[in-house]
């Protein structure tokens, strides 16, 4: 078995967080028996550039690749609404959908060429020119124009008729796109070329324009062509928009597993699409090279998504059912992947996804308005025994993490900290949380109930640790891990606390989705003036001086009123047949199949 260790990742000072992690009987991985006997030529891979190289694929050689990020199934094509949006849809949806950019592995920034380009055309009032490739084409044959950049920027900018606040389209970032681009792309719609004109600065502006989808089928649907379309946005045409909203929300999702919409409604602007009949409900989907596609072409015909739970995926990995896991890293994992041998090749590092628990805010909840049982239960959380029993045997170097915007293998982590937290909470103190407790004035035991997505052996240790500490100080911990946790236990609010992971990557800003009042992904209703108005003033400007100072603002005032408790940066492990060419792992939430189109079988 080869072992190699990630560099660290070094990702700007304020790393934002967008994913909550998502933690059959899987066919046969044979390469198909007419495989082309061509395999492509090995590029050299210089570890030290993030983004994407030149792998030395010319041609897609047949056969098949195989990963899962789990057992969750797939949800649907568009995977920008609250049901949809996380890790496990999104790794499907990004071999599908092209875009400028994507996240490379550190979190740098990527601009992907051969799907166009971009360029600030002035920074004073900052204004940004995008074009898109000349020969960019749905799978379908349609040009991918700016109508789709509309669509996309209608999505997150159109109110509902008759309430500002509320938007029409189902998308999980709401109306932040509106607000920071008023007036939406501007260019003929049918054109290769769009603007985008800031009257605020939006810290985050290289990634707000994101992987659009097909506005030519989502204007067929509701009626019109996209001409007509870009007019009924531009027009705020509620009479058109409403079925295009609907559609939107509804027409490109998958209710029943197994079932895609019908393929002219779900077209691929990426190396891969969907394979006809090859998505088999609670076993796997399977996805094709995009004929189509006028980029490089994918190094292997099909790739496949099998959902397995995260433990039996050394076993399939070994068995040849998989050839690429990422399980949940630990001392077992790496057991297991030691004991297989040369035929397996294992990478392990940190990562930017990150351990935490979060009080619920709502109303009626224990902890909602009182900051003495907040404190309470800060105090009696053994962190540094999770951190010792269940990281550190993974990762000797791991530590307790003290922010939430930032790493601690990061350059600006120690200052951040500094300036945010005086270490109250570093150790147990039981006495303490006793103290506050009674202060509270609140009739003891107080049931916590934490809340996870289930199975996870590690969370339920997790919350074992902290059960045999909290309960001496007065808690009930009850563990009511489920697997619908992300589907209707944490948007249900049906929780004391909630224990799960952001994955992130290279934002600024997005952490303002989680953190700031009446946002999208502010699940338990938090709400403080000082970290709303320090988002504010921190997506608004380019200054990397000024954001840092902002990040400092919030990670005090988080501490302060304490929003919820960091627990540790997740250690990466993946593992891969050692005869897959050009595996590289990735420290943010696009996992490692980040570049799976240019994964290929050695001879």
């Amino acid at each position: 078995m080869k072992i190699r260790r990630m560099s660290a990742a070094v990702a700007v000072a304020a790393t934002g967080a967008l994913l909550f992690s998502a933690c059959s009987s899987p066919a046969s991985n044979d390469d198909d028996d007419n495989a082309s006997e061509t395999t492509p030529s090995a590029a050299e891979i210089d570890e030290s550039d993030p983004c994407k190289q030149d792998s030395g694929v010319t041609e897609t050689q047949d056969g098949n690749v195989s990963y899962s990020v789990g057992e969750d199934e797939f949800l649907g094509y568009n995977t920008f609404t609250p049901e949809t949006y996380s890790t496990y849809n999104s790794v499907v949806t990004e071999r599908i959908l092209g875009a400028f950019t994507y996240f490379g592995t550190d979190g740098t920034i990527c601009q992907d060429e051969s799907f166009g380009t971009y360029e600030v055309t002035s920074e004073d009032p900052l204004q940004v020119t995008y074009t898109i490739a000349d020969d960019a084409v749905w799978s379908d044959g349609t040009p991918v124009t700016n109508a789709d950049f509309i669509l996309d920027w209608a999505a997150q900018a159109i109110p509902t008729e008759d309430d500002e606040a509320t938007p029409l389209f189902n998308h999980v970032s709401g109306l932040t796109y509106g607000e920071y681009v008023p007036d939406g792309p501007q260019g003929d719609p049918d054109g290769k070329e769009f603007v985008l004109d800031y009257p605020v600065v939006y810290a985050d502006w290289e990634i707000l324009v994101a992987a659009p989808m097909p506005a030519h089928v989502a204007a067929e649907q509701a009626g019109m062509t996209t001409e007509e379309m870009a007019t009924a946005i531009r027009d705020r045409d509620y009479t058109a928009l409403e079925p295009l909203a609907e559609f939107w929300n509804t027409g490109w999702l998958s209710p029943t597993p197994g079932e895609l919409p019908d393929p002219a409604l779900v077209p691929s602007s990426g190396p891969y699409a969907f394979k006809e009949n090859g998505w088999t409900a609670g076993q796997s989907l399977t996805l094709t090279a995009n004929e189509e596609f006028w980029g490089t072409p994918a190094a292997t015909k099909e790739m496949t998504f099998r959902f397995t739970a995260a433990d039996t995926h050394v076993q399939a990995l070994q068995n040849g059912d998989l050839d690429v896991i990422q399980p949940q890293a630990t001392v077992d994992t790496l057991g297991q992947l030691e004991a297989i041998g040369e035929s397996v090749t294992v990478l392990t590092g940190p990562t930017l996804t990150w351990e935490h628990l979060d009080y619920n805010f709502r109303e009626g909840n224990v902890f909602a308005d009182s900051l003495e049982l907040r404190e309470a239960f800060a105090m009696c959380v053994p962190r540094q025994k999770i951190v010792d029993n269940l990281i550190t045997p993974i990762d000797p170097e791991a530590v307790v993490m003290n922010a939430r915007e930032v790493f601690p293998f990061q350059d600006n982590y120690d200052e951040v900290v500094e300036a945010s937290y005086d270490g109250r909470y570093d150790e147990v103190d039981i006495d303490g949380a006793k103290a506050k407790i009674e202060e509270a004035g609140v009739d003891t035991p107080v049931t916590v109930r934490i809340g996870y997505s289930a199975p996870n052996p590690r969370r339920s240790d997790e919350v074992a640790l902290i059960k045999s500490s909290c309960d001496e100080a007065g808690f009930e911990i009850q563990d009511v891990g489920s697997e619908d946790f992300f589907d209707k236990t944490l948007p249900n609010g049906d929780y004391e606390i909630a224990l799960f992971a952001w994955a992130g990557s290279g934002q600024k800003a997005s952490g303002q989705n989680i953190y700031a009042t009446g946002q999208p992904q502010n699940y338990g209703e938090y709400s403080d003036a000082t970290v709303d108005e320090a988002w504010d003033t921190l997506a608004s400007t380019i200054d990397e001086s000024v954001q840092l100072e902002q990040v400092k603002v919030i990670e005090k005032g988080l501490w302060d009123t304490l929003y919820g408790i960091p627990l540790f940066a997740h250690p990466g492990v993946v593992g891969y047949n050692t005869n897959l060419q050009n595996v590289r792992d990735t420290a943010t939430q696009s996992q490692v199949v980040w570049n799976s189109e240019q994964w290929y079988r050695a001879s």
